[in-house]
């Protein structure tokens, strides 16, 4: 690890260097890489730091107690700020080797969001639109933009589907626990006989593809364009601005119809696609050390009954970790740290736990 830590230390020192030749900085591309790269070492470089301070100070207290000269007062002392030196070595250790973790390279992108209503009808519908307003609020609370791409929402209100993107610092990086089957167990308003229902919506959130990352020939998309509906069939407008783009090969089909100018409705369509078609990439890669993990924590996997709204009881549990949390009304109103916090806390041990 100290080798490492040292190679990391030269670079950090060499980046720095770098970024303060005024032909580095008129090279934007080059410096804006730098930067990023700058930002993700510094607290590695500074962990390392304060690494070797305690070493140093562990060795000058040992030195002393090793003095002839040192009396039984001063032995004391020592020993206690070894035992503190000690500990703090240790607790270091420990964040450095989460530091030193491989970076997920899309923890630093914005994301797309896609939730659709699962079983249950209405009651899936209506709890969709409950997802989509957890984390509406969970982005506000991060300062993050939330802009919706599609949706289709039915009169009896809720939401079947919608897709939207999240742009900020951070947000795949937190949000990316959430792909997976989350089911509600509630009263439906229309039950008279007051039995609790069991209602399901799945959740997709997909890393947002740069232009660079995805190759994508034309002659592989349909495009269709029609008039766009709204609630109960109506038209949204006279113009056939709605536009369905088909990639062929792999069969997805992404709609979009929230916008009157066909363009931004073709390149709404275009960013969701290019995401599902990364996420497909994604998948491919991922499978194999998927398979061999014992949790599925940030996998990402769709199918998987992630968790549990439980209303009667007013709880919230994370079936990967096996968290409950009893602050539901919160939960949906995008507090939802403690819990993201805990599921990254959990694959991180996992991968300490894959790499030692």
């Amino acid at each position: 690890m100290l080798d490492k830590l040292n190679l990391i230390s030269e670079k950090y020192n060499d980046i720095n260097q770098k970024i303060s030749d005024p032909q580095v900085i008129a090279d934007q591309n080059l410096f804006k890489n730098l930067m990023k790269e700058h930002a993700h070492l510094e607290p590695i470089v500074n962990h390392y730091n304060d690494y070797k301070n305690v070493l140093n100070s562990i060795e000058e207290n040992c030195e002393m107690m090793a003095d002839s000269a040192c009396d039984d007062e001063l032995r004391e002392l020592c020993e206690l700020e070894l035992a503190e030196y000690n500990q703090r070595k240790e607790e270091l250790e420990d964040e450095l080797k989460l530091l030193l973790l491989p970076k997920d390279p899309n923890d630093d992108k914005n994301v797309i969001v896609e939730i659709r209503a699962g079983a249950g009808g209405s009651e899936a519908a209506l709890f969709a639109g409950d997802l989509f307003r957890m984390f509406s609020r969970y982005s506000e609370r991060n300062h993050w933009k939330t802009e919706i791409l599609n949706s289709n929402i039915p009169d009896i209100g809720g939401i079947k589907e919608i897709t939207f993107s999240i742009e900020g610092k951070g947000a795949f990086s937190r949000l990316k626990y959430e792909s997976g089957v989350h089911r509600v167990q509630r009263i439906p308003t229309t039950e008279s006989g007051g039995r609790i229902h069991t209602s399901t919506a799945t959740v997709a959130v997909l890393p947002e593809a740069e232009d660079v990352e995805i190759e994508m020939n034309p002659n592989d998309l349909r495009v269709d364009v029609f008039r766009s509906s709204g609630n109960g069939g109506q038209s949204v407008n006279t113009t056939d601005s709605a536009v369905r783009i088909t990639h062929e090969p792999t069969g997805i089909v992404v709609t979009c119809q929230d916008e009157k100018s066909q363009l931004k409705n073709k390149d709404k369509a275009m960013k969701v696609l290019k995401a599902r078609l990364y996420e497909l990439e994604l998948e491919k890669q991922q499978s194999e050390i998927a398979q061999d993990r014992k949790s599925q924590v940030g996998t990402g996997d769709r199918s998987e009954r992630i968790r549990t709204y439980n209303f009667p009881q007013g709880r919230v549990t994370d079936h990967r970790i096996g968290m409950t949390v009893h602050q539901l009304d919160g939960f949906l109103d995008g507090e939802i740290d403690e819990m993201i916090d805990a599921l990254i806390t959990t694959d991180q041990a996992e991968r300490l736990a894959e790499s030692i």
